[in-house]
């Protein structure tokens, strides 16, 4: 298990961690409950802008399953000055108990429920018959904005069931979706540039990377002829250069249809346009894959087939991300 408090200025208290399979809402199967030690101690410290790393815990982890990492923080977080480390938009239900140190009991008293993941970076699993692992990489339509809460019907979900389901060797899928965020400006976290060491490269067992970005740059642009298609193309050029020089292999997935959004522009669809066509033509991924083919609209081309629109017409429904899920390649990471 990897805690962060990569964007906090002051130190992070850990009292008591522990880690379980879910039962059912916050209830953990008492069974599977396991303590996390760091460096054998059962409480840490995390500084600020650092991570910490807790020692390996013998649990078996079902694919495809519900993992709860329970936190006691002793320390008052979110009253202070120094931001805390959190994934908004989590599409999961997260679960607060009331004051004390209610960390690894079966059965916690709620208080509140939360929409975002805090502190926890990333967590490792060993597999035996494990060749790596994919990072999609990406923003909202990557993070599953507007999919249903619970469900994890995400389209990097879909693709880890189709994986985990194959036979022979097995590929574990890391979802580094961001909402909000841009390839070349911070906002929704920092840019695609800033975070694409931290978030793809350090990734334990990474093999390959499939990057979705560029729709919040067009989009926040508005009418504004900056950033412009070619902007949009050197930054993705600088995350494929980055990506081979560690050996990994890194696939472009179009933008999806946008019109009707609230900042769709005609001057955006044609940049969208743009970096499709040098995604789909240029050669510069090792492979492509089209989501905008896959969900949009034959008879409306620049818009999502209504099937598969959430209602935003940015962000696609629960259907447009199965769509999307099934319609990798799985031949792409053998």
């Amino acid at each position: 298990m990897v805690l962060s408090n990569a964007f906090g200025t002051a130190p992070v208290e850990i009292g008591a961690a522990h880690v379980a399979l879910r039962d059912h809402d916050a209830a953990l199967k008492a069974s599977s409950v396991k303590p996390l030690t760091f460096g054998g101690r059962a409480t840490g410290r995390i500084l600020p802008g650092a991570t910490m790393v807790s020692d390996a815990v013998d649990l078996t982890v079902p694919a495809v399953s519900d993992l709860v990492v329970d936190l006691f923080l002793p320390g008052e977080l979110g009253t202070g000055p120094s931001p805390v480390t959190t994934h908004n938009g989590a599409s999961q239900t997260n679960y607060v108990s009331g004051t004390g140190n209610h960390s690894g009991e079966p059965a916690m008293t709620v208080e509140r429920t939360a929409g975002a993941w805090f502190l926890l970076a990333r967590v490792e699993v060993a597999s035996s018959s494990g060749s790596g692992a994919v990072v999609t990489f990406g923003d909202s339509i990557t993070d599953g904005a507007r999919s249903t809460l619970d469900m994890n019907g995400r389209w990097p979900d879909h693709l880890a069931r189709r994986l985990a389901a194959r036979k022979g060797k097995t590929v574990g899928v890391l979802n580094a979706g961001i909402s909000g965020n841009q390839v070349l400006g911070d906002g929704a976290g920092v840019s695609a540039l800033a975070r694409f060491d931290r978030d793809v490269l350090m990734q334990t067992g990474v093999t390959h990377v499939i990057i979705m970005e560029g729709i919040n740059d067009i989009g926040i642009a508005r009418s504004n002829p900056t950033p412009g298609a070619e902007d949009l193309i050197a930054g993705h050029k600088q995350l494929i250069a980055r990506a081979h020089a560690r050996g990994l292999k890194v696939y472009g997935a179009t933008l999806t249809p946008f019109e009707g959004a609230a900042y769709w522009t005609a001057e955006g669809e044609a940049k969208r346009q743009a970096l499709n066509q040098w995604i789909r033509t240029s050669g510069a991924y090792d492979g492509v894959i089209d989501f905008d083919q896959v969900t949009r609209d034959p008879a409306a081309p620049t818009k999502f087939l209504p099937a598969y629109d959430s209602g935003d017409h940015l962000h696609p429904g629960d259907a447009g991300y199965k769509a999307m899920g099934e319609a990798v390649d799985l031949k792409l990471f053998q």
